[in-house]
């Protein structure tokens, strides 16, 4: 069994759309800017060592810089305890993404540029040191020949809801619904962006994605098919969200607790009488 967190998170970050939006709303820095994503593809290789990879998926992206390659590594980090030592596994990866490249491209002088992102979604606040000189001794003070390697992090639960809901877009929807949980905003969120969202092949696989977790409570393999239907109109949205939120509703009140995808959602609204109804209003 998938957990809600491997295959289908990574095949959210997959699509060209979602990774953009997340790199331009949540990476905010000047170079971002001048990448071209209409060039950005996923290199097929993982470098997660078989001791996390129960809690972690990487992605890797190529994308064009002025004419030259960059590669953006994202680490998605699904444990719900805070690694300390992130910057070290961080930088083993990438020195093993840079071995690999070598191997390959064995008439290369110089090797690509990579940005490392670790994107975490846990209940925890984020509290491990980026900078791997941070977990190193001092002293003595070895000047240049001290490693220095950080990595960028993006923290779910790091941003408010308020922040969230400036963005309008799927990635700051998906952190909503993962880090804030709260059916009423979450409709509102999913009714503005499936308005504004003129890629409906991204905004149906997020909406796809949203419904097995409220259904299911995971993405399995065998699910990947359905993730796949794209949506032309907010009727037919409509209808999918009604059916899912009223069976996970039930499955709520059958099991007498609200704790039930504790690992997927921080807090639910205690004011939910009636999604059906809203849903209706909203769209």
């Amino acid at each position: 069994m998938a957990t809600i967190h491997d295959s289908g998170y990574k095949r959210l970050f997959s699509n060209r759309t979602i990774f953009r939006q997340l790199m331009h709303s949540f990476v905010k820095e000047a170079w971002v800017e001048q990448v071209d994503f209409a060039t950005a593809e996923t290199v097929d290789k993982s470098f997660v060592s078989a001791r996390y990879q129960e809690s972690e998926s990487d992605l890797i992206y190529k994308v064009q810089f002025h004419g030259r390659e960059l590669y953006i590594y994202i680490l998605l980090e699904f444990q719900s305890t805070v690694d300390p030592f992130m910057a070290l596994r961080v930088l083993n990866y990438v020195t093993s993404f840079y071995m690999d490249y070598h191997d390959s491209h064995k008439q290369v002088k110089k090797l690509p540029p990579i940005f490392p992102i670790v994107l975490y979604n846990g209940d925890r606040a984020w509290n491990a040191a980026t900078n791997i000189s941070e977990l190193i001794e001092a002293t003595p003070d070895l000047g240049r020949y001290a490693l220095q390697y950080a990595y960028f992090m993006i923290a779910e639960n790091g941003f408010t809801r308020a922040q969230l809901q400036q963005m309008h877009n799927i990635v700051s929807t998906l952190f909503l619904a993962e880090a804030h949980y709260d059916i009423d905003l979450l409709i509102g969120e999913l009714a503005a962006v499936f308005d504004n969202e003129e890629d409906r092949q991204a905004m149906s696989l997020f909406v796809n994605w949203f419904r097995q977790l409220a259904v299911h409570g995971r993405v399995e393999g065998d699910d990947f098919a359905t993730l796949e239907q794209v949506y032309q109109s907010k009727e037919e949205v409509t209808t999918m969200l009604i059916t899912a939120l009223e069976k996970e509703r039930t499955a709520i009140r059958q099991e007498g607790v609200r704790t039930r995808y504790r690992t997927r959602y921080r807090a639910r609204s205690s004011k939910v009488k009636s999604p059906c109804d809203r849903l209706l209003l909203k769209f």
